[in-house]
Parts: structure tokens; C-alpha cells; sequence
């Protein structure tokens, strides 16, 4: 058996194949179902009422996908230049830190969102940028030290909570001080916890996509992934795209961080994130790197994390069965990616 590249590969390759990675998605998932004990059918019937059978879990759809738009978007800008960021979550948490920092009364109450959210994408950029000057001075790979550098933020966020930035009042619980009122995102429904930064992650999404489709440097960070010695040759600032490209990746990872306290949390605490820099990168893979795809794909990892929760109560499942089913999603979208690059010739 070998590969053969497809020079020009046809629309129905593009999309027929993604699209039946998606079938096979969910047929993984009623095998997973059947193996637990549950009814198949049943089963993904009560994913998607827990998810989005009521006004309460849709909109906690919306709310568990924010960040995931935000690392996803992270994870398709850096991937698109073949910058393979793996380190979204020391991004977040750079994000989450500067959030507690300048919103527990640093700043003006007029100014503390805005200042605040520029901060954070400042942070993360400066995160992600270590990395990658590395990478370009010195050859260091970038997948080694962004996944590093996940476990450093991690053990230093546990220092400032034990120490700094512990919370006095906290009853010992290591978790930071409380944002003020004026350093939180609004509510977009009162009652509900679905706050602006949903908002902002569809705006971002757009913002994005209009930079790699409208721009200069995103016809430039197209190119540095495509080829990196062809736009070297053509005369493209290659060390100089990169870091644009990290710039902006780890500031939006750091937003993922940003709104989970400004918005949701309103205090730092080491378990903000579940995993949300890691699962960006299947949310980007599965939006096939496309920024407006990230929204839908998040959106869809979203429900299953949310809709998986309430089907283990009712149907008896192990809520494990939703990383099963993202994690067989991510291997049957590589293999149509791969497909869809490459034709199989049997010897």
C-alpha cells in the first residue's frame, strides 16, 4: 500500500469525506452505547435532550462552548502556519490570572473589562511567544515546549493560590479573591449563567476569519503553512509570520481564561479549566481549521459534554463515553483529512 498525493482534490472529496467521519462519529457512539447496556438510539436521544431539550441546557451548551471557540480558534490559527501550539492551557491560565489581577480592584471601574481583556491577550501571547522565538532562533521544536509549559503554569498557578493570591477569606480553600462587580461580564439572560463572552468568542471567530481570508498576513500565515521555503524564497518574512501568528493565538487562548473568570467563575482557581486547551485542538481539527467551522464544532463538543452528563443520569452510562466519542471523532476526521490529501494505491 502507498499514498499517492491528489494534486487538485474535487469538492465531493472535500466534503463527502468529513461529512461521512461525522456518520461514522455516531455510529462509534451507538457501539459505545450498546457495549455499556443502553439502548443505542435511546441513548443519543437523551445527548441531545441534555443539551438542548430545554432553554436551562441550551443555553449551558453556549456557556460550556465559549472557551472552546476561544482555543479552538487559538489551535486554527497556529495550526494553519503549521505553528503546532499545543499549549492553549497555560494560555488560558495566563489569561484567568491577569483577569484577577487587574479585576479584584487594580483598576477604574470604567475602564477594568476592556483593560483587563487586552491584558490577558497580552499574557498569552507572551506565553506563546517563548515558544516560538525558540523554535525560530534556535530549531526547538514548538510541540515539546507549549506542552511543557501547560504543566509550568499549572504548578505556578497552584503557587500564587497557596500563596499571593490566595483568597483570605477563602475558609483555606486555595482560590483567588473575588472580581468586583464592575470586572464581571454581564449576564446576556438574567438568572442564567450564560454571560457576554459567548458574544465576544462569536465576534472573535469573525474577526478571524476575516484576517486569514481579507488580509495580508493571513495570505501570508496560508503560505508560511503551505510551504515554509516557497514564501521564504518568494520573499516572505517567515520568523516574522510566525510570530503574528503566535501573537494572536495565545491572545485568544488567554480570552478562553479571561471570560470563564470574568464571566462564569469570578474567581481563579486551579481547576478552571477541565481541559479546554487540549480539547481545542479536536475542536479546530474537526472545524477542518476553518474559524467560522470552529463555532459549529464547539457547539457540537459542547453538547456532548453537557448532553453526556445528563444521559449517564438517566440512561445509567458512564459519562466517559464522551471522550470515547471526541476522541474517535478527531481519529475518523484525521483519516478523512488524510484521505482526502491522499489517494490509497494497494500494490
Amino acid at each position: 500500500m502507498r499514498l499517492d498525493p491528489i494534486a487538485a482534490p474535487p469538492l465531493s472529496r472535500q466534503i463527502g469525506l468529513p461529512a461521512l467521519a461525522l456518520v461514522a462519529t455516531l455510529l462509534a457512539a451507538m457501539a459505545l452505547a450498546l457495549i455499556a447496556g443502553a439502548d443505542p438510539l435511546a441513548t443519543l436521544g437523551l445527548i441531545a435532550k441534555g443539551a438542548f431539550g430545554s432553554k436551562f441546557a441550551a443555553l449551558e451548551t453556549l456557556n460550556r462552548a465559549t472557551p472552546l471557540i476561544f482555543t479552538g480558534l487559538a489551535v486554527a490559527v497556529a495550526f494553519r502556519a503549521k505553528l503546532w501550539n499545543i499549549g492553549a492551557e497555560a494560555q488560558l491560565y495566563a489569561g484567568a490570572i491577569v483577569a484577577v489581577l487587574l479585576g479584584t480592584g487594580a483598576l477604574g471601574a470604567p475602564l477594568v473589562l476592556p483593560v483587563s481583556a487586552l491584558a490577558a491577550m497580552l499574557a498569552g501571547a507572551l506565553v506563546l511567544l517563548g515558544p516560538v522565538v525558540l523554535k525560530t532562533r534556535l530549531g526547538v521544536d514548538e510541540v515539546v515546549t507549549t506542552l511543557l509549559l501547560n504543566f509550568v503554569m499549572l504548578l505556578f498557578v497552584s503557587y500564587l493560590l497557596e500563596g499571593p493570591m490566595k483568597d483570605p477569606m477563602g475558609m483555606g480553600w486555595p482560590k483567588s479573591p473575588a472580581l468586583i462587580k464592575e470586572a464581571r461580564l454581564p449576564r446576556i439572560v438574567d438568572g442564567l449563567r450564560l454571560h457576554w463572552g459567548f458574544a465576544l468568542a462569536l465576534i472573535a471567530a469573525v474577526a478571524v476569519w476575516v484576517i486569514q481570508s481579507r488580509t495580508t498576513l493571513g495570505f501570508e500565515m496560508r503560505a508560511v503553512g503551505q510551504n515554509r521555503e516557497a514564501a521564504r524564497f518568494a520573499g516572505m518574512p517567515v520568523n516574522v509570520v510566525l510570530v503574528k501568528t503566535a501573537l494572536l493565538s495565545g491572545g485568544l487562548a488567554a480570552l478562553a481564561g479571561w471570560s470563564e473568570v470574568a464571566g462564569l467563575k469570578g474567581h481563579l482557581s486551579s481547576d478552571l479549566s477541565p481541559g479546554f486547551g487540549y480539547t481545542g485542538i479536536i475542536v479546530a481539527m474537526l472545524a477542518l481549521l476553518h474559524p467560522l467551522g470552529v463555532v459549529l464544532s464547539a457547539l457540537f463538543v459542547a453538547a456532548i459534554f453537557v448532553g453526556s452528563d445528563s444521559m449517564s443520569r438517566a440512561a445509567g452510562v458512564p459519562t466517559y463515553i464522551a471522550d470515547m466519542l471526541l476522541a474517535t471523532a478527531l481519529l475518523f476526521m484525521v483519516l478523512a483529512l488524510m484521505l482526502t490529501r491522499y489517494r490509497v494505491v494497494w500494490k
